[in-house]
């Protein structure tokens, strides 16, 4: 090796071990309809108080965000507060984040697609779930996504995609949930419709052939019996 290439290789090799190590978390994309069909509430509200502890194993943080409900735009009645459990905080000295986790802050106002969990709500579908909530220059107040730290995967196309989620103004942003779940709720419909025909269908088909069972018994005894004598000769 010349003293020239020895020269560019430990120049590279200082170059790639300086540089910070990339970090990302994969996690597959959500459409906003299976946002809007998988959650199981979805609420406007403020945050007003957060408290972080650790899990009863004593392992990891959680940090329990309390919200003053403004509006339910889906879902069961959350009351005047509901608190919604994440993981991840700082406890004294010890801190845990996890990519992909909204934080909330208090004073801050979010629509919150909420999911169940054996600790208590928390958000659905983790950051694609969350939305923040701010004002523009007119004083309207604007829905937008949070801002991610997580790559988004197209499961079907197996390439990463860009957030399909626009910022836009809350009354748009309402009527869109509620655009979403009526479809939804037709689609369902359409479905049950269709499934109740094809069994009132098969039901009616197995009514006849009860009725007519020994009439279809003879019927198929001659065809076999033609096909028998056909086969002979």
């Amino acid at each position: 090796m010349t003293p020239n290439n020895r020269l560019c290789a430990l120049t590279i090799s200082a170059v790639l071990l300086a540089a910070p190590a990339a970090h990302a978390t994969l996690v597959a994309a959500a459409t906003f309809e299976q946002k809007v069909d998988n959650a199981a509430a979805i609420i406007l509200g403020k945050c007003v108080r957060q408290e972080s502890r650790f899990d009863p194993t004593g392992r990891w943080i959680l940090t329990y965000s309390t919200f003053q409900v403004e509006k339910t735009m889906k879902g069961w009645d959350a009351g005047p507060e509901v608190t919604i459990v994440t993981p991840g905080g700082k406890v004294g000295s010890i801190h845990q984040d996890t990519i992909g986790i909204p934080a909330f802050h208090p004073g801050a106002e979010n629509v919150i697609f909420v999911k169940n969990s054996k600790l208590g709500p928390t958000v659905l579908y983790f950051d694609q779930g969350a939305y923040d909530v701010t004002h523009d220059e007119r004083g309207e107040r604007i829905v937008a996504p949070v801002r991610s730290n997580a790559v988004k995967i197209d499961t079907q196309r197996g390439v990463a995609v860009a957030p399909n989620d626009t910022p836009q103004p809350l009354p748009q942003f309402e009527r869109q949930v509620n655009d979403t779940a009526r479809e939804l709720r037709d689609r369902k419909m359409r479905m049950d419709t269709l499934a109740t025909e094809k069994l009132r269908r098969e039901a009616s088909l197995w009514s006849v052939v009860r009725e007519n069972k020994w009439t279809i018994i003879l019927a198929l005894a001659g065809i076999a019996f033609a096909t028998w004598r056909l086969v002979r000769h």
